[in-house]
């Protein structure tokens, strides 16, 4: 159940419930009676993973982009098949 938080427009006293998301939103100070209104609070977020960083969104040069694809090893295991190839011949 989340917790909401209150403040009274008369006398701006500050209050918090628990409440379920169904249930009404509580409409009177508790202190004074005068009507309340739900105060918005900014929710805590943490990014985990590429592509959330400066770093992670910058260009890479293309022998690099390719060791990042899966198998991807910048072509270095073809010229090894290919010298290989030559020794052979």
């Amino acid at each position: 159940m989340p917790i909401y938080e209150y403040e009274c427009q008369t006398c701006r006293h500050r209050f918090e419930r628990l409440q379920h998301f169904s249930d009404e939103p509580v409409k009177v100070c508790p202190d004074c009676g005068a009507p309340v209104q739900r105060v918005i609070q900014p929710v805590g977020v943490i990014f985990r993973g590429s592509g959330f960083y400066v770093t992670d969104n910058r260009q890479l040069p293309a022998n690099e982009a390719a060791k990042e694809l899966p198998g991807g090893d910048g072509g270095e295991a073809k010229e090894k098949d290919k010298t290989t190839a030559d020794k052979k011949e």
